[in-house]
């Protein structure tokens, strides 16, 4: 038996950049992407590595940009961490697990590190391809908490629920991390969206303004544990903004949330510093009149735009730019719990 098991990119459409700071936030997943692993019965397991973990460089310079896109450690390591989390996980809920084993490979098309959660979705597809192969059924919150814990607990990624619930859910998800709610259940309150209720969207990424979350994230943290009036103003802002946007589109009135997305990169801008390739890139989105915020943690933008002229001017504005535009097609929202 061969089992597939793809997940997709997460775009972060409006809201805090983390539960971490229990705020709310909107993100949808899209299509236009995957994350792919497959696994089939072996007689030993066996991890099989991608192309971005092998060890042999025909140069130092090619070795050099492998680890300028790839850093130093690649996929296998996001395979060997969940299946030990998903072990764990069975063990410590008194799921037995027959005794099976398997040989496990993975693939992705993301563009790497530019904020789509192209990480979390090879985590999310291996849970998935193991929840398939034992036949183990997760609830949905509890599956993108733990997820989440293979990047936090065994990786120690600097990570947040959003990428997580966006990608075991899929669809366009609203999400709410209140502080009790999330103290006393483990996890936040999830409502999934009809994504037809959007105005239309772009996706623009340039992997070359690529960064990782943690260097953003790590210093929002910090500052929001001291109580930094800026950040904590900041955070209500942005939930603030969420609760708008989601009454905007159950309300049919999604073609006028492109000023809250703008709002939110704008207060965002205001409080770290933006490279200047990254505010090129949103600049000259917003010139030919679409708005535009981060997808994620930089180097990937998403926003509004009114009609087919003005996506034909965002294309040919941001492509001389080495900046590649598309259209998201939105992930079916998931249906039954062990749902693949």
């Amino acid at each position: 038996m061969i089992i597939r098991r793809k997940a997709y990119p997460r775009g972060g459409l409006v809201g805090n950049p983390s539960d971490g700071y229990f705020g709310k936030t909107i993100a949808f997943s899209f299509r236009n992407f995957h994350a792919d692993v497959v696994l089939y019965e072996s007689p030993e397991i066996e991890i099989l590595p991608n192309t971005r973990d092998h060890s042999v460089f025909t140069s130092m310079e090619q070795l050099a940009e492998d680890v300028g896109l790839f850093g130093y450690y690649g996929g296998v390591r996001l395979l060997k961490a969940t299946i030990k989390r998903f072990y764990d996980y069975c063990r410590e809920t008194g799921i037995e697990l027959p005794v099976r084993n398997f040989t496990i490979r993975y693939d992705s098309n993301i563009p790497h590190l530019v904020g789509l959660a192209g990480s979390s979705a090879i985590i999310s597809a291996c849970m998935r391809a193991l929840r398939a192969f034992f036949g183990v059924t997760i609830p949905r919150p509890i599956e993108a908490n733990l997820i989440l814990s293979v990047e936090t607990e065994e990786l120690g990624i600097s990570a947040g629920l959003q990428d997580r619930v966006a990608q075991v859910y899929r669809g366009l998800v609203y999400m709410d991390f209140d502080q009790k709610l999330m103290e006393r259940q483990g996890y936040g309150r999830y409502e999934a969206l009809d994504p037809s209720l959007l105005p239309p969207l772009y996706v623009a990424y340039r992997a070359d303004l690529s960064e990782g979350s943690e260097i953003f994230h790590n210093d929002m943290k910090q500052r929001f544990k001291r109580g930094d009036a800026d950040v904590v103003g900041a955070v209500d802002f942005w939930a603030d903004l969420t609760r708008q946007v989601r009454e905007m589109l159950l309300a049919g009135e999604g073609e006028g949330i492109g000023p809250l997305l703008n709002a939110n990169y704008d207060r965002r801008a205001s409080l770290c510093r933006i490279s200047d390739g990254n505010q090129r890139m949103v600049d000259a989105a917003r010139s030919v009149g679409a708005s535009a915020k981060f997808t994620g943690s930089g180097g990937a933008i998403v926003g509004t735009y009114d009609n087919e002229s003005i996506y034909t001017k965002l294309c040919e504005t941001l492509e001389p730019m080495k900046i590649k535009v598309l259209k998201p097609e939105i992930t079916v929202a998931a249906g039954g719990l062990d749902e693949g």
